[in-house]
Protein backbone atom coordinates (compact mmCIF):
# COMPACT_ATOMS: atom_id res chain seq x y z
CA UNK A 1 0.00 0.00 0.00
CA UNK A 2 1.60 3.52 -0.93
CA UNK A 3 1.17 6.48 0.71
CA UNK A 4 -0.93 8.50 -1.70
CA UNK A 5 -3.70 5.35 -0.82
CA UNK A 6 -2.97 5.49 2.90
CA UNK A 7 -3.92 9.46 2.76
CA UNK A 8 -6.86 8.47 0.52
CA UNK A 9 -7.92 6.02 3.40
CA UNK A 10 -7.34 8.69 6.05
CA UNK A 11 -9.49 11.21 4.23
CA UNK A 12 -12.36 8.24 3.37
CA UNK A 13 -12.67 7.49 7.04
CA UNK A 14 -12.78 11.08 8.75
CA UNK A 15 -15.41 12.15 6.11
CA UNK A 16 -17.65 8.75 6.58
CA UNK A 17 -17.98 9.59 10.49
CA UNK A 18 -16.46 5.71 11.33
CA UNK A 19 -14.91 5.61 14.93
CA UNK A 20 -12.38 2.97 14.26
CA UNK A 21 -11.17 1.29 11.02
CA UNK A 22 -8.53 -1.62 10.93
CA UNK A 23 -7.52 -2.90 7.48
CA UNK A 24 -4.29 -5.35 7.14
CA UNK A 25 -2.72 -6.27 3.98
CA UNK A 26 0.32 -8.57 3.40
CA UNK A 27 2.43 -7.69 6.04
CA UNK A 28 0.80 -3.87 6.76
CA UNK A 29 -1.22 -3.55 9.55
CA UNK A 30 -3.60 0.10 9.55
CA UNK A 31 -5.82 1.32 12.20
CA UNK A 32 -7.12 4.22 11.58
CA UNK A 33 -9.30 6.16 14.75
CA UNK A 34 -11.13 9.68 14.98
CA UNK A 35 -13.66 10.80 17.82
CA UNK A 36 -11.52 13.44 18.29
CA UNK A 37 -10.15 16.99 16.94
CA UNK A 38 -7.74 15.20 14.38
CA UNK A 39 -7.51 11.81 13.42
CA UNK A 40 -5.09 9.18 15.20
CA UNK A 41 -3.42 6.82 12.81
CA UNK A 42 -1.02 3.57 13.61
CA UNK A 43 0.83 1.55 10.77
CA UNK A 44 2.68 -1.58 11.60
CA UNK A 45 5.05 -3.10 9.07
CA UNK A 46 5.77 -6.53 10.16
CA UNK A 47 9.45 -6.92 10.32
CA UNK A 48 11.03 -8.71 7.80
CA UNK A 49 14.21 -11.48 7.90
CA UNK A 50 16.97 -9.63 6.83
CA UNK A 51 21.01 -10.17 7.57
CA UNK A 52 22.35 -6.95 8.86
CA UNK A 53 25.68 -6.18 8.55
CA UNK A 54 28.39 -5.84 11.72
CA UNK A 55 28.72 -2.10 12.16
CA UNK A 56 32.81 -1.36 11.53
CA UNK A 57 34.47 -0.43 15.03
CA UNK A 58 34.59 3.24 15.81
CA UNK A 59 37.85 4.72 16.77
CA UNK A 60 38.13 6.04 20.47
CA UNK A 61 38.60 9.97 19.10
CA UNK A 62 35.29 9.58 17.37
CA UNK A 63 33.62 8.21 20.24
CA UNK A 64 34.23 11.04 22.48
CA UNK A 65 33.09 13.74 19.86
CA UNK A 66 29.41 12.04 20.29
CA UNK A 67 29.21 12.49 24.27
CA UNK A 68 31.05 16.32 23.89
CA UNK A 69 27.97 17.13 21.53
CA UNK A 70 24.77 16.26 23.52
CA UNK A 71 25.35 18.62 26.85
CA UNK A 72 25.34 21.04 24.22
CA UNK A 73 22.07 20.50 22.86
CA UNK A 74 20.52 20.81 26.51
CA UNK A 75 20.19 24.40 26.77
CA UNK A 76 19.11 24.88 23.14
CA UNK A 77 16.25 22.61 24.64
CA UNK A 78 15.50 24.71 27.32
CA UNK A 79 16.01 27.70 25.10
CA UNK A 80 13.15 26.79 22.59
CA UNK A 81 10.81 25.23 25.30
CA UNK A 82 8.65 28.65 25.56
CA UNK A 83 7.95 28.94 22.27
CA UNK A 84 4.61 26.96 21.03
CA UNK A 85 5.22 25.10 17.89
CA UNK A 86 2.89 25.50 14.67
CA UNK A 87 2.77 21.29 13.70
CA UNK A 88 1.10 20.22 10.21
CA UNK A 89 -2.08 18.79 10.43
CA UNK A 90 -1.17 16.19 7.57
CA UNK A 91 1.27 15.03 5.15
CA UNK A 92 2.13 17.15 1.93
CA UNK A 93 4.13 19.82 0.26
CA UNK A 94 4.32 23.06 2.76
CA UNK A 95 4.19 26.31 0.27
CA UNK A 96 4.60 29.50 2.47
CA UNK A 97 3.40 31.91 -0.34
CA UNK A 98 -0.20 31.89 -1.60
CA UNK A 99 1.45 32.00 -5.03
CA UNK A 100 5.06 31.89 -6.11
CA UNK A 101 5.02 36.53 -7.25
CA UNK A 102 3.07 37.07 -3.59
CA UNK A 103 4.80 37.62 -0.26
CA UNK A 104 5.40 34.97 2.07
CA UNK A 105 2.26 34.25 4.76
CA UNK A 106 4.26 35.07 7.16
CA UNK A 107 8.38 35.54 8.09
CA UNK A 108 10.35 35.63 11.31
CA UNK A 109 9.46 38.59 13.57
CA UNK A 110 5.60 38.72 12.38
CA UNK A 111 3.19 39.06 14.56
CA UNK A 112 0.25 36.56 13.92
CA UNK A 113 -3.40 36.21 16.23
CA UNK A 114 -5.09 33.35 16.57
CA UNK A 115 -6.56 32.23 12.52
CA UNK A 116 -4.19 33.89 10.88
CA UNK A 117 -3.09 31.96 7.95
CA UNK A 118 0.55 30.57 7.84
CA UNK A 119 1.17 28.70 5.17
CA UNK A 120 -0.36 25.93 2.42
CA UNK A 121 -0.31 22.67 2.21
CA UNK A 122 -0.85 20.62 -0.96
CA UNK A 123 -2.14 16.96 -0.22
CA UNK A 124 -2.95 15.14 -3.57
CA UNK A 125 -3.70 18.53 -5.62
CA UNK A 126 -5.94 20.01 -2.90
CA UNK A 127 -4.66 23.22 -1.41
CA UNK A 128 -4.85 23.53 2.78
CA UNK A 129 -4.28 26.23 4.62
CA UNK A 130 -2.95 25.99 7.58
CA UNK A 131 -4.13 28.19 10.68
CA UNK A 132 -2.28 29.25 13.59
CA UNK A 133 -4.07 28.07 16.77
CA UNK A 134 -2.04 30.62 18.76
CA UNK A 135 -1.32 34.35 19.01
CA UNK A 136 2.49 35.26 19.23
CA UNK A 137 5.24 36.22 17.26
CA UNK A 138 7.23 34.16 14.67
CA UNK A 139 10.61 33.49 16.55
CA UNK A 140 11.74 30.76 13.57
CA UNK A 141 10.75 28.93 10.27
CA UNK A 142 11.21 25.24 10.80
CA UNK A 143 10.41 24.81 7.05
CA UNK A 144 11.86 25.68 3.89
CA UNK A 145 9.34 26.62 0.94
CA UNK A 146 8.59 23.87 -1.51
CA UNK A 147 9.32 21.20 1.08
CA UNK A 148 7.66 17.78 2.11
CA UNK A 149 6.22 17.82 5.07
CA UNK A 150 4.63 14.85 7.20
CA UNK A 151 1.75 15.02 9.96
CA UNK A 152 2.88 16.58 13.23
CA UNK A 153 6.03 17.89 12.37
CA UNK A 154 7.08 21.18 13.63
CA UNK A 155 6.32 23.96 11.08
CA UNK A 156 7.33 27.35 13.07
CA UNK A 157 8.30 28.28 16.67
CA UNK A 158 6.05 31.16 18.12
CA UNK A 159 6.96 33.25 21.03
CA UNK A 160 3.35 33.51 22.99
CA UNK A 161 4.36 36.51 25.36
Amino acid sequence: MDLKEIQNLIRFVAKSGASEVKLETGDVKITIRTGSEKAETTIIQQPQQVAVPAPAPMETSAQAAPAQEAPAETPKADETSKYIEIKSPIIGTLYRKPSPDKPAFVKVGDTISAGDTVCIIEAMKLFNEVESEVSGKIVKVLVEDSSPVEFDQPLFLVDPS
